[in-house]
């Protein structure tokens, strides 16, 4: 294993990092372009076709499971799952209103009156979570309850092939609706719905490259929250950390998929080593050691000359999940430019951010926190302007006017010459 969990110098590093790559392959998006476009065009023959070629539906079950089903689901689950499934949602709700008492209406005086905002939760959103070789119901809950705390009037959940656990997710997060299907042709339903399924005005929730691929591709007619490529986890440690617990935090970003991408940024060799001596321990007694000991392929340990060269490869990454096993771990993180989340000290472990510590757990990845944020109850509102003019003045008419003319619209400055005191 040490082979492929290289280890490489901070500067070499840098050099090697100049282009980021897109979140979709060419040749994935195309394959998922004749999917959605067949969903769209076609509505519910070409979904039911897609379900059972992926061996999600046949031809005789539903392709949308009500509140019952999933409320069903809830009850066949044990008691104690019931409790873990509330726990967490509410450790999530609770932030998400926090997060959203920081949004106020606003009114402000103007010339001529009074202009402000108002927030408005959008109307119907559309949540994905993953359904493959690790069905997420974290992520069900993660979605559904954020945009339930954020106002949202129907919330629907698709998921392939849904598990009792995902579906209690649902009803713990208050679902309106599920679509058992996954991929590309879950999005496309999602995005133009079909027969007896009105579609969504927003979707999101990670998924696969098809699942990345659909959201590019309906961008427009509908809104998405980010386009979402293999997970990542860059660990910032210096020679005091625990050598184990890095190792086992790595080890839990890696074992996610076989494209997850873990680092390890450090201040010595010989620390990367010992890391990447107990990868080797730990990995031989990892019951998912064969996913994860390819992911780490995809990562490595980088050896940095100091503090600041190490904040250089975090602005580099700009990764999705930043961990800091350092001295003065807040001083470090107050620097940092790029990530989608950052987990402030050795204890702050990202896996507990996963399952429900309180911020979201659906993040930017691909070095898209460079402008992009995660999924946060803000992105399941929007701050809608307005504006009243009892008496606009003279000198307001007048701009307006004068501007509309410089650019060629009479129409606009008829329009304003209206609205002229004492016309």
């Amino acid at each position: 294993m040490g082979s492929e969990f290289k280890v490489v110098d901070g500067h070499s590093f840098l050099q090697q990092q100049k282009h980021t790559k897109p979140p979709v392959d060419a040749e994935t998006l195309l394959s998922a372009s004749k999917i959605v476009c067949a969903v769209r065009d076609e509505g519910e023959p070409a979904l039911r076709r897609l379900a059972e070629k992926f061996s999600e539906r046949t031809a005789d079950d539903a392709l949308i499971y009500g509140p019952a089903e999933m409320r069903t689901a809830y009850e066949r689950i044990s008691k104690d799952d019931q409790a873990l499934l509330n726990r967490v949602a509410e450790r999530i709700r609770s932030f998400a209103k926090s997060q959203l008492e920081c949004l106020t209406p606003l009114s402000s005086e103007v010339d001529g009156g009074k202009a402000g905002h108002t927030i408005e939760p959008i109307s119907r959103v559309g949540c994905y979570a993953p359904g493959g070789r690790y069905p997420l119901p974290s992520t069900v809950l993660m979605t559904t309850v954020t945009a339930r705390t954020a106002g949202c009037r129907e919330v629907v959940l698709a998921s392939p092939n849904p598990t009792d656990m995902t579906l209690a997710a649902g009803h713990v997060g208050g679902a309106d609706q599920m679509l058992p299907i996954g991929g590309a042709h879950a999005i496309a339903a999602l995005a133009y719905g079909f027969e007896g399924f009105e579609r969504t005005d927003l979707i999101c929730g990670p998924g696969n490259r098809w699942v990345t691929a659909a959201k590019q591709l309906v961008v427009g007619s509908v809104g998405i929250d980010m386009l979402a490529g293999p997970s990542e986890l860059l660990i910032v440690a210096d020679d005091e950390s625990n050598p184990q617990t890095v190792a086992a935090d790595l080890l839990a970003q890696a074992e996610h998929d076989v494209d997850a991408r873990p680092f390890l940024v450090c201040l010595s060799e010989a620390f990367a080593n010992t890391v990447i001596e107990e990868l080797r321990v730990q990995l031989s007694e990892l019951p998912t050691g064969k996913v994860a000991e390819l992911a780490l392929q995809n990562g490595c340990a980088i050896v940095v000359q100091d503090r600041e060269q190490a904040q250089e490869v975090c602005t580099r990454l700009a990764p999705e999940h930043l961990e800091l096993h350092l001295e003065e771990a807040q001083a470090f993180a107050e620097q940092v430019k790029h990530a989608g989340c950052i987990f402030v000290g050795s204890q702050s472990a990202e896996v507990l951010g996963d399952y429900g510590a309180g911020p979201n757990h659906t993040l930017p990845t691909g070095g898209t926190a460079r402008w992009s944020a995660g999924l946060n109850v803000f992105t399941f509102v929007r701050v809608r302007t307005w504006l009243q003019l009892n008496n606009p003045s003279e000198a307001l008419v007048n701009d307006t006017v004068a501007l509309a003319r410089h650019e060629g619209l009479v129409g606009h400055a008829r329009s304003a010459s209206r609205r002229m005191p004492n016309v």
